[in-house]
This record gives C-alpha cells, sequence and structure tokens, in this order.
C-alpha cells in the first residue's frame, strides 16, 4: 500500500513522524509525496497555539477529500489528537484512526488493527530513533535528546501535551549520531523542549556540556548547533564548550519571552531581567562573533504599557542578531488562561507589529556589518530560476533564518562547504560571491576574515 505523510510543527514533531515513516517503510509499504497516490493518509498535528491548531484542523479536512479518490484510511496522530481527541473524533468522522502522543508505544498495534493485517513481529515494531527515515535532504539531520518539558510556564501546553521533560541516555543519542555521521549527514541539530536541562533528571546534573563534547569527537560532522536554551541553564561549562569546539556553531537560541519582571513571575519563568541582561554581555564578551536569537511574546495577561515599553527599549538595547515574536495566545487549561488582566487582540496585534518593525531595522543594520566578510558556507539548493546557489552560515539555522545567495557560475558548488565573500543585503538574507583566498579582495580590511568552522 501506499503511504503518505503530512507534518506539521516543529522539528521535535518531525522527528516522530520520521520514526513512523521509518517503521511503514520496514513493514514494506511504500511512500509516497503525491497524496493522490496515497492509499493510507498520515496526517502528525501540532497544537501549541491557536494558529497551530487551526492549521491541523484545515489539513485534516483537505486531506479528508482524498478519501473519494484513492485514499482509504486517514489516521491523525500527535499534540492536537492528545488534547482534543474526543471532540474532534466526533467532528471529523472520516478519519479512521486517532493516535495520541501517550499511546505511541502501541503504534504499529493500532496500524494493523486498522487495516486488518496480522502483526507477524510484534517486538521489534516500534517508533525508533535508530530506523527513523530523515526527510530534511542529505545534508542535516535532528537529533532529539528529550522529550516533554517540566518548565511548567503559565502559558504552554506542552506540559500537558507531551509529559514532563525526560533525557535520553547519552550512549543512544551517540550511537544515533553515528549512524547519522556514517550516512553522510554533515550537520547536527541537537533538540529539545529545553536543551540545557538534557540530564538533570538521569544524571543529577546537566549533561548538555559533555554531550556536545562527545559529538564534536564523532568522524564526519562538520557542523553541531542545539537549539532552545533557557536562559537560567546556560552554564560556564556550556559557554566554553562552546566557545572551544570549531564544530559548533557560534548560536545561542535562547527564548527569553519578555524583560518585564512582573511578566516574567507571571509566565512562571525562572530568570528576571537582570540575569538575561547579564548573560547576554558574557555571552558577547566570551564568544567572539556569537549569534544570539531569541522569542519573546508580546500582550501576555497583565503586560501594561509600561512593561510593554520595557520589553520594547530592551530589544534596541540587546539588538538581537534573530528575532521571534508572537502574540499571547489563551490555552485550553493552562494557569494564564484564567489570569486577569487578559490584554485585548488589537493591543496585542499593534505591539507585535511594533517589535517586527523595530527588529527589522535592527536586523537590518546588523547584517550591514557583513558586507566585505568573509564566511565558510554550505551549498543546499538553487533558487526557482537557477540564477543562485542558496546556502547557510554558521548564523542560519534551517527553515527559521535567512539565506546567503551566491551567484551560480559554471562550477558545481551544489552540497560542498566553500568560502564566500558577502557583497549585499537583502531584507533577512546575505548576497555573497565565491571567495578564493589567492584573489582576495584588497579593499576587504584585514581581521574582517569571518571563518568560525
Amino acid at each position: 500500500m501506499n503511504v503518505g505523510f503530512i507534518s506539521l510543527g516543529c522539528s521535535k514533531n518531525l522527528v516522530d513522524t520520521e520514526m513512523a515513516i521509518g517503521l511503514f517503510k520496514k513493514n514494506n509499504f511504500n511512500i509516497v509525496n503525491n497524496p493522490k497516490e496515497a492509499e493510507i493518509i498520515v496526517v502528525n498535528t501540532c497544537g501549541f497555539i491557536e494558529s497551530a491548531k487551526q492549521e491541523a484542523i484545515d489539513t485534516i479536512l483537505e486531506m479528508a477529500e482524498y478519501k473519494k479518490v484513492k485514499c482509504k484510511y486517514l489516521i491523525v496522530m500527535g499534540c492536537i489528537v492528545q488534547r482534543y481527541k474526543e471532540e474532534l473524533s466526533k467532528a471529523i468522522p472520516e478519519v479512521d484512526l486517532w493516535i495520541k502522543y501517550d499511546s505511541y508505544n502501541t503504534f504499529w498495534e493500532q496500524i494493523e488493527e486498522l487495516i486488518n493485517r496480522n502483526i507477524h513481529n510484534k517486538v521489534n515494531n516500534k517508533l525508533d530513533f535508530m530506523e527513523r527515515v530523515i526527510t530534511t535532504g542529505d545534508n542535516y539531520a535532528y537529533l532529539r535528546i528529550a522529550e516533554g518539558c517540566s518548565n511548567r510556564c503559565t502559558y504552554c501546553a506542552i506540559p500537558y501535551i507531551r509529559g514532563p521533560f525526560i533525557s535520553r541516555k547519552m550512549e543512544d543519542i551517540i550511537k544515533e549520531a553515528n549512524k547519522l555521521a556514517k550516512e553522510g549527514y554533515k550537520e547536527l541539530i541537537v533538540i529539545a523542549q529545553d536543551t540545557t536541562k538534557y540530564g538533570i533528571d538521569i544524571y543529577g546534573e546537566p549533561k548538555l556540556a559533555e554531550l556536545l563534547q562527545k559529538l564534536c569527537d564523532i568522524e564526519g560532522i562538520r557542523w553541531i548547533r542545539f537549539l532552545y536554551s533557557y536562559p537560567e541553564t546556560i552554564t560556564d561549562e556550556l559557554i566554553q564548550v562552546v566557545k572551544n569546539n570549531d564544530k559548533i556553531c557560534k548560536y545561542f537560541d535562547i527564548p527569553i519571552q519578555h524583560i518585564s519582571d512582573s511578566v516574567l513571575k507571571r509566565m512562571n519563568r525562572k530568570s528576571n531581567s537582570d540575569n538575561i541582561k547579564k548573560l547576554i554581555i558574557k555571552l558577547r564578551n566570551e564568544i567572539p562573533n556569537v549569534i544570539i536569537r531569541t522569542t519573546i511574546m508580546v500582550g501576555f495577561p497583565g503586560e501594561t504599557n509600561e512593561y510593554f515599553t520595557q520589553l520594547y527599549e530592551f530589544i534596541k538595547w540587546a539588538r538581537f542578531d534573530k528575532l521571534g515574536a508572537f502574540a499571547y495566545s489563551k490555552e485550553d487549561n493552562t494557569p494564564a488562561e484564567k489570569l486577569k488582566g487578559q490584554v485585548h487582540a488589537n493591543t496585542k496585534k499593534s505591539r507585535y507589529n511594533k517589535i517586527m518593525k523595530l527588529q527589522q531595522e535592527i536586523s537590518t543594520e546588523n547584517m550591514k556589518k557583513f558586507i566585505g566578510k568573509i564566511f565558510d558556507i554550505f551549498v543546499e539548493g538553487k533558487t526557482f530560476d537557477s540564477k543562485y546557489y542558496v546556502a547557510r552560515s554558521y548564523m542560519d539555522v534551517p527553515d527559521i533564518d535567512g539565506c546567503i545567495y551566491i551567484k551560480a557560475e559554471d562550477e558545481e558548488l551544489m552540497n560542498k562547504f566553500i568560502k564566500c565573500k558577502i557583497v549585499d543585503v537583502k531584507q533577512y538574507d546575505l548576497i555573497g560571491i565565491k571567495w578564493d583566498g589567492a584573489n582576495r579582495d584588497k579593499n576587504v580590511p584585514k581581521g574582517t576574515d569571518h571563518c568560525n568552522i
């Protein structure tokens, strides 16, 4: 039978999809990309915020239309199922099987029961990190090191969906990373809801620094980056490991959410404004050319004009290299849902727009400083018209950050690491040319070479 997959939401969710694809492939199903060809369609959903829930429902309804063509079974899994299975099963009867996150341990048994096929090998038919099919291309792969979250931020439903933070054993992670390296992947992106808490639950202390150090020893891996490091658990040891290992991208993704101590307290965040500012200063002092990305939330209950102004002025001061923002979304059964001081939707939208306008100005100014500098980049695609190669540097996380565009010449650059000189800026992207050290532009000042990797 032909099986098609749609994966929504975050990269952590994508790893579940890749394991599910691997399980179907192991059992001799054909994986197809066109839903018109699929006899089974599997939708892995996100349920983090209201917009994600709406996207999931719209996608499910769209896929249900293919049951009029060739599709025999529509299966929905993931976060929205964990939260709303009962309501959804009544509202969308076209779905043949809803698989909750907490029943993934019987994933294949549920599939077999649905399609009336005998289970030949129950023991090995489990979702397995070692048997997943990587869907992100040939160059990079996500390496998920933990499940769930125990932070209990008052606005967030993830602990109720995915459960508490549970680290994977280090030896299992290293085994998987070695396998990915042997398969030719050059970049590992280490992910969890809070990577900096890795190991605390099973080793009694944070172990991310040690894990990264061991990943650096794996032959064939060129770049290692880690995402979602909460400010209160970024240790001096971690900073030094990042600073002193050439394979680790000098990039910190730190979701601070806000800078007002009053708002942070209502969010049940563990950081405060003073510590956040000190951390930013420390990172920039310790690691030359470090890239700092953050995520902030506007319109949280109790965010007054004064508190928003604090946030706005802080962003002007911090001048983040990358920044994502979103408006607070009231989530069912979270403590913030019941907080007083809910902010009007129009106010939230206005504040969001102000932040993004400010950050666009900051980003443009920040990126202009790269003109004339030299980067190691990895070329991994071409533009629609094939006039430019599309590449990333240590500064760029796939599907999140910008790109570097290189004019396509006769030389084949695809899937290669090369050096380039930045010559222009286009909004959130950079324009570069392939750089040959022997023909260095004499106008480039000494000390501007920027080959971190």
